[in-house]
């Protein structure tokens, strides 16, 4: 059995806005083991993101953990003081920002901000920290890596950018990274080394790996396991082959058959309809039932529990309460293959 490395239980994280307190991410349960990569999908605003900058306690000003556990080798990171966070950062934990060029400071060079990790967390000098840039910058596929310490992020292209802030992240060899749609914005060539890049990392160095996405196929290539979140919460998750092959929520049914299939020249896609309710906005029940062709009149009144599908598979889908009564072999929600 893999060892846990993070374990999140009941987060609830909300913000204060003039209106009053809003819940982003509600109730959601997860853990990352040593070694495997979970994957957090769902569409934009479903709370992936701050999920995970509630993780690293880096949400906005106006965001605050309401409740809930988080813990990183069995250390409780909410009872840790702003300083104790800062040296974990970065050290026991990083994380690869959505976007490198706002990640990136515009004046520093890239060697300056890769350097700055290596001095606060392992007290190296400036030019052993710049000796293991140049290490750094060369692993993560980067050609002349000592001419890019001395440029600053606006001279190197978009994927030469993503790999700095890679390089930035597994400098100090953190047990865990967080990568927030780490190939958005990259052409497919440069997404492909991306991705390779950190699946070779994880291996070599036996990280976890929390990754944020709505890319199905980067799912696809990447996930051990996958957790799908709707609206702030949980609705399904497990291996990511069970998710693909027999997913159990409509909504994650909705977003398979929303992938184009190239390779089917009948296929048509199949979007779901409507939108993704607002933080302020109250649904009672299963906060999918307004979209899901499925609901029932239970769905609109009652929150669903999740239902085990199979090991380590889960489903939170009044669908489901049938499915455990009926005999094997009852009807599945269809996708599209």
């Amino acid at each position: 059995m893999q060892e846990t490395l993070l374990e999140v239980k009941n987060l609830v994280t909300s913000f204060r806005t003039s209106g009053g307190s809003l819940q982003a991410v509600r109730d959601v349960s997860f853990h990352v083991s040593k070694g495997e990569t979970l994957c957090i999908v769902g569409e934009s605003g479903c709370g992936k993101s701050i999920t995970s900058l509630s993780v690293m306690r880096l949400l906005p000003q106006n965001g605050k953990i309401e409740s809930g556990e988080i813990k990183l080798n069995d250390q409780p990171l909410q009872t840790l003081s702003n300083e104790q966070m800062r040296r974990l950062r970065g050290n026991e934990i990083s994380m690869i920002f959505q976007e490198p060029m706002t990640a990136l400071n515009p004046v520093l060079t890239i060697g300056y901000q890769l350097r700055e990790p290596l001095m606060l967390h392992h007290s190296l000098s400036k030019k052993e920290a710049s000796k293991q840039g140049v290490e750094l910058l060369s692993q993560v596929g980067i050609p002349n890596p000592e001419k890019r310490l001395n440029q600053y992020p606006h001279e190197l292209s978009g994927g030469m950018r993503q790999r700095v802030m890679i390089a930035m992240a597994l400098a100090c060899h953190p047990s865990l990274l967080i990568a927030d749609e780490p190939t958005t914005a990259l052409d497919v060539t440069i997404q492909a080394q991306i991705l390779d890049l950190i699946n070779d990392l994880k291996e070599k160095l036996d990280m976890g790996v929390l990754m944020i996405t709505h890319d199905m196929g980067v799912v696809a290539e990447v996930a051990d396991r996958v957790m799908v979140m709707y609206a702030g919460k949980k609705i399904e998750e497990g291996p990511v082959r069970d998710i693909f092959e027999n997913p159990r929520h409509p909504y994650t049914a909705g977003l398979l058959n929303s992938v184009p299939n190239v390779d089917d020249p009948e296929f048509e896609l199949e979007p779901i309809p409507g939108n993704m309710p607002g933080l302020d906005e109250e649904i009672t029940g299963c906060r999918f039932h307004p979209r899901c062709k499925f609901a029932m009149e239970k769905c609109k009144v009652k929150v669903p529990p999740a239902f085990q599908v199979s090991k380590g598979h889960h489903a939170s889908c009044w669908l489901e309460e049938k499915e455990v009564k009926a005999d094997e072999g009852s009807e599945r929600i269809p996708v599209q293959s």
